[in-house]
Order: structure tokens, then sequence, then C-alpha cells
């Protein structure tokens, strides 16, 4: 089955993978929305009682089993295996946040142009309507970026988005044609992805000497950068600035703890897999404290980047900070390019900006991918774990993927994307399978046995607090905010866009597919096992004899 290389190895790849995109894309603009500096207060809470212990947690259970996040449960807790096919459901699912990457690559081609194709209104899909650069003013939002423009007017950084990458349709209902250049962006993430991990950990661990160490250089140079830009003081007061009142809003602290399980990769079963393949004795317990520490660390200094340029970007438009600011894609494919544009060398910030990002999704997708192989592989080990069938198992995921994730790629691929970004995401099943691990080794394993295993690994005897975040603070934290999340579950609106109804049925099917997925195959293991009810569960809840 194979081990990491190195230690090394094993820390830049889980470092790869927990530093992504959320870091630099979703973290900033959530302490923005949600009382600058003031959201620092529930997200270090929910890095201390649930990213902290779940990470150690996942990482350990990993190591001892030496498993896939399905067969591992097999072994520790036989009733608790519906969580790791939930979780290879939701990996299934999040395969379309390569889109992401698809539009990086195509801003990264364009950024070598000598004039920056966002920045004039004089081209080819530009419209009566558009304003360039330098003409941009504040008094209304565009419809899907939430970009800042005139009314009945956009920006050539809006219009090179929705026209030129994407040609975006009026809705889910229209996909229209599929944009080959994109697709050819989508197919060289593809090929990446496959020959980094087609050779399982060995080659995965040389890929991440170089993607998860190089954005941190992209970053560094682009804080240096940001923060010597004038109005860069501005764009950091709306990113600290405390508003205490959003402390006692719930959606506050929900999303802090949202962003939390996405930014660790907590409750999806890679941590464990990564885990897995390093050797029985590695000290996953100082390992876990040094990563939770980059990650958060890194998020913090994102904000640095992204809002020091949207400060000098809105003092030379001479508007509010608030007013160039946009979520999700507007925030870094309209924004921050259009901040870049304003710059000197403009073209090499932008390439500096996009070769980062480009980077970050690089490594969190194939390792999500390699996570998916692994945990199929461990199920079949006579079949997969032989050098040759496996690379052609990965090759079949991979080109499998790209040909229905054409659908993405169309005109109407955005649609898509944003629909299962919304209803398959960590936002509400984080919460759940964060619920069912605690449960599961808290409570039927044993928190008790879960330290005692962690210190025969490492040596080291991991402080009481964990075993009380596994048992008594994680699972009614989580199930409450699950719950408001289930209450507030409700048809999807991008802007004025309505999404139809069927949407909402078939998004609410997909949610329940990740969620019932666990009880139901506890049930369906109840049944099965011979012996009395008290029988069945003492057995599907004690770990096998080997």
């Amino acid at each position: 089955r194979g081990q990491w290389a190195s230690k090394t190895e094993y820390i830049l790849v889980v470092a790869g993978q927990v530093v992504g995109l959320g870091n630099v894309w979703r973290f900033p603009y959530l302490c923005y929305k949600n009382g600058g500096g003031a959201f620092l207060v529930p997200y270090s809470f929910w890095v201390a009682v649930c990213g902290i212990p779940l990470f150690l947690l996942e990482t350990s259970l990993g190591q001892f089993t030496q498993e896939g996040f399905i067969t591992c449960w097999r072994k520790i807790c036989p009733l608790a295996q519906g969580i790791g096919y939930g979780q290879l459901l939701f990996k299934v699912y999040g395969f379309v946040f390569v889109i992401i990457q698809a539009w990086a690559l195509f801003y990264l081609v364009f950024s070598f142009r000598s004039e920056l194709p966002w920045v004039t209104c004089n081209n080819s899909w530009n419209t009566a309507n558009c304003r360039s650069l330098q003409a941009v003013d504040s008094s209304s939002v565009n419809y899907i970026t939430n970009q800042t423009v005139l009314p009945n007017t956009s920006t050539a950084a809006t219009e090179f988005l929705e026209r030129r990458v994407l040609g975006l349709s009026r809705g889910i209902e229209e996909l229209g044609g599929v944009r080959w250049e994109l697709a050819l962006c989508l197919l060289a993430s593809w090929v990446f992805c496959f020959f980094s991990i087609w050779k399982g950990v060995k080659s995965s661990g040389k890929v991440s000497y170089f993607t998860a160490t190089f954005p941190y250089v992209m970053l560094l140079i682009l804080l240096i950068r940001g923060v010597t830009l004038p109005g860069a003081g501005v764009g950091i007061y709306y990113y600290l600035y405390p508003d205490l009142s959003g402390l006692a809003k719930m959606e506050v602290w929900i999303e802090a703890g949202s962003q939390v399980l996405f930014s660790f990769s907590v409750g999806s079963g890679v941590l464990l897999v990564l885990g897995s393949y390093s050797p029985s004795n590695n000290n996953c317990y100082r390992d876990c404290f040094w990563l939770c520490l980059l990650n958060s660390s890194t998020s913090f200094v994102a904000g640095f980047v992204v809002f020091s340029v949207l400060g000098f970007m809105a003092e030379e438009q001479g508007v509010a900070v608030n007013t160039v600011i946009s979520p999700g894609p507007g925030l870094t494919f309209i924004a921050y390019p259009q901040a870049t544009a304003m710059m000197p060398l403009s073209q090499f910030w932008t390439v500096c900006f996009f070769i980062m990002f480009l980077l970050l999704g690089v490594d969190s997708h194939f390792v999500d991918v390699e996570s998916f192989i692994t945990t199929v592989s461990d199920m079949f080990p006579k079949w997969f774990h032989k050098p040759m069938r496996q690379e052609i198992f990965v090759l079949v995921v991979c080109a499998s993927a790209f040909l229905v994730q054409l659908l993405l790629v169309t005109q109407g691929g955005i649609y898509i994307f944003q629909f299962f970004d919304y209803y398959a995401s960590t936002r509400i099943c984080g919460y759940f399978f964060a619920i069912c691990e605690c449960l599961a080794l808290g409570w039927m394993f044993g928190g008790d046995l879960v330290n005692t295993t962690i210190m025969d690994m490492t040596g080291n005897k991991p402080s009481v607090f964990f075993k009380l975040c596994w048992k008594y603070v994680i699972p009614p934290i989580s199930l409450t905010y699950f719950i408001v999340y289930l209450m507030d579950f409700k048809n999807l609106r991008i802007g004025s866009y309505l999404y139809p109804d069927w949407t909402y049925v078939l998004g609410c099917i997909i949610t329940v597919s990740l969620v019932l997925i666990v009880p139901l195959f506890a049930l369906l293991q109840v049944f099965m096992t011979p012996g009395t009810i008290r029988e069945r569960f003492s057995i599907l809840c004690s770990p096998v004899k080997d």
C-alpha cells in the first residue's frame, strides 16, 4: 500500500490540502462581512474546540488503522461505516470545485497580454453598456457578481468574466454550448491531477514540494506589494475593525464554524487518508498543532493581501472599500484583477496572484481525488493494490470526471457549480459528519481509548481537553448549528436570479443522500448481524480483534 517517502512529504501534502482556496477566497470576506476583527473571536473558538480536536482525531485514526475512510470504520466501529460511505459520496460531489482551477488558468493565460483584457471596453465581447476600469463608479450591484457599477452598465472586468470566460446564460435551464477554451483549461487541470497521483503517495509527495511551497512565495510577494500601496491602510482597517455587535448573531458563529470545517478539511475524511500513509510511530499529536497553526495564520495573512489591494483600489476610484468587495467569484475574478490592473507592472502582479490561486486549488484537488482513490482501493485490495491496476483506475476516475464536468464549462456551468456549492457543501454536511465521528469514536470506541492509542503511537498523552471536546462539546454545538441550517434551507438565489423549483427538490435529495446514508447503513448492519439486539450492538460498536 505504500507510505510517505519522508515526514517532509507528509507535512507538505497535508499543508497543501488544508491551506487552499478558502484561506484566500472565503476567510477575508467572512471577516469583513461578520464584524471584521470581531470575527476572529468565534473563529478562534471553533479552531480550539472543533478544528484542532477533529484534526487530531482524524489523522490519528488513519495512522492507527492504515486504511481509507471506509475500511477504517470497518475495523474500529463497524456500525459507523456509513460515515465513510457518506464521505465518499461527498468527495464525488466535491469534484466540481476543479472548475475554479480552470477559471484561474484561463485568467493566468490572459494575464500575459500587453493590455489586460478586463481593463478596457474595446474588445469583441464587450457591449455598449461597458465601462472601462478608469470610468468605474459606485451606484448599483450586478445580478450575479455583486460588482459595483453604474445603472444599466457593467464594468469591463464583469463583462470579461461573464461574456468572455463563462459566456453566461440566463439560468441553469439554458446550459448552452461548451466553452472549448475553458474545456481545455479543465482538461489541463485533470491531466495535472492524474500525473500528481498516478503513482499514489510516491508521486503526490514529490509534487507537493512545489505546489505546497510556491504559493507562500507568491503570497509573501503580494503581501509586501499590497501593504506598500496608497490606501492599503484603509483596506486593512475595513478588514480588522471589530464590530462587536456581530457576536450576538448566531449566523456569525455558524459561518465561523463552517469556515473552520472547510479550511481545516475536517469531517471530509481526507486527513484520515493522508494519516494512513504515515508510519505507526509518527508524532501526529505534534503535527496537529503546527499544521493547524499554519492554516489559521495563512488565512489571517491572506486577509492583509486581499484588503490592502482593495483599499488601494477604493482610493484610486474615490469610493468606499465596501463598494469594491464581492463575495465568491466576484472577489477573486473581478475585484482583485481590477486592482492589480491599476498598479505599475500590472501583468506581473496579476500573474503572481493567479499562480498562487491556481496552486492553492491544485493541491486541494489532487489530494481529494487521491483520498477517493485510496478509499476505493482499500475496499478491494486484491484488485487495486497492484501498480498497473492502480494507475488504470486513476486514469478511469480522472477521465470520467472530466467528461462529466464538461457540463461545468457550458454557458450555464456556473449555475451548476453554485448549485453543488450550496447543497453539497461543508457548510451543511461538515457539521453532520463531525457529529457522527465524535459519537463513534468518543462514545462507541471510547474517548479514553482514543487517547491511549495516540499515546501508544506518539509517546505523548493528549490533554483531557480533547476528550471533552469529542464527547461533550462538538456534538451538541454542531447538532444545533446543523438544525439551524436545515431550518433555513431554501431555494437557491444568486443576486436577482432565483433557481427553478426542480433544483430545490434535487438539492434536497443530494443533501439528504449525504445525511441519511449514515443511519441507513447502520440499520442495515444491525439487521444483517446475527444475535440479540444487545449482542448485535456490542459487536458492531467494538473494534475487530486484530
